[in-house]
C-alpha cells in the first residue's frame, strides 16, 4: 500500500494541483495553514490533518520535519512518499518515480532529483535555484559525508521511503530535517539501499537570501550535531529539537 504525505502551509494556490497528480491509496496532507489549504486539499480527495491534532502529547509543533513526523501516526501505507506543497509543475511521475525503487524491492528510501530554475519576475534562468542546497549541503556532505556526495538534491522535499525504516528514525524538525533523514537512513541501511528519482523540472517560490539564511543555519546545526554524536567534532550541541523514532513512542 502506498501513501503520500503532503505537509502544507498556506498553499491553496498549488495543493489542489499536487493532491490531484499523487497516485497513492491515500493522499494526506497535514495543514498548518490560515487560508484554504486544507478545503481545497480535502475537495480534491486528500485526508486532512490539522498538524496539531497528531501526537498532541509531545506538544507544539515544530515545523515541517515535526509534521512529517507526526503524519505516520496515521498514514497506513508500507511505502510512504513525501511531497512537497508549493510545486507549481507537480505531475504524477513525482510519486510514481519516488515510489517505484521501494515497491520494485531496489531500495529503501529515495530522494527526488531535478532541475530547478531561477524565476524573477519574467526572466528565468535554467539554473540558479537551491541557492542553500549548493552552498550550504552538498559542501557539508562532501567534507563530512562523502558517500552522500552522489545525491544531487539532497535538501529535497520529494522523498519515499519504506515504513519501516521510518519509524527506525528520529525526525529533526523545522529545516532540518531533510539532511539529518538522509544521514540517519544511510546509516541505518547504507548507500546501496538508497536510490535516486528523476523528476525533471521543479518550479517553487523563491527566498530572499534573508530567508534562506535560517534554512543553512538549521542544515549546519543538523550535520554538526551528528559529528559531535559520532566523536568527530568537540562542540556543544546545538539544541535542535529531534523527534524519538515513532516505533518507541507507539511500542
Amino acid at each position: 500500500m502506498r501513501s503520500v504525505v503532503i505537509p502544507a502551509r498556506n498553499e491553496a494556490g498549488t495543493i489542489g494541483r499536487v493532491v490531484a497528480n499523487s497516485e497513492a491509496d491515500e493522499v494526506v496532507v497535514i495543514d498548518a495553514s490560515t487560508d484554504e489549504t486544507g478545503e481545497v486539499a480535502a475537495q480534491a480527495g486528500a485526508q486532512v490533518y490539522r498538524e496539531e491534532e497528531l501526537l498532541p502529547q509531545f506538544g507544539p509543533v515544530l515545523g515541517k520535519g515535526d509534521a512529517m513526523w507526526r503524519a505516520l501516526s496515521v498514514v497506513r501505507g508500507d511505502v510512504v512518499v513525501y511531497v512537497d506543497a508549493d510545486s507549481s509543475d507537480f505531475g504524477p511521475h513525482f510519486v510514481e518515480r519516488l515510489a517505484e525503487p521501494i515497491e520494485s524491492g531496489r531500495a529503501l528510501f529515495v530522494k527526488g532529483h531535478y532541475r530547478r530554475p531561477f524565476r524573477l519576475g519574467e526572466t528565468v534562468a535554467d539554473e540558479g535555484g537551491g541557492r542553500v542546497t549548493e552552498l550550504t549541503a552538498k559542501p557539508l556532505l562532501a567534507a563530512f559525508y562523502p558517500e552522500l556526495s552522489v545525491i544531487r538534491q539532497p535538501l529535497a522535499g520529494e522523498v519515499a521511503a519504506a515504513r519501516g525504516l521510518l519509524v527506525r528514525l528520529p525526525f529533526s524538525t523545522g529545516y532540518s530535517v531533510e539532511i539529518a533523514m538522509l544521514i540517519d537512513a544511510w546509516k541505518e541501511v547504507g548507500i546501496e539501499a538508497i536510490a535516486q528519482a528523476d523528476l525533471e523540472v521543479r518550479q517553487n517560490r523563491h527566498q530572499a537570501l534573508s530567508a534562506l539564511r535560517p534554512m543553512a543555519d538549521a542544515v549546519l546545526a543538523a550535520v554538526t550535531d551528528r559529528l559531535v554524536r559520532e566523536g568527530r567534532l568537540e562542540a556543544e550541541p546545538s539544541g535542535l529539537v529531534e523527534r524519538p523514532p515513532l516505533a518507541s513512542v507507539t511500542s
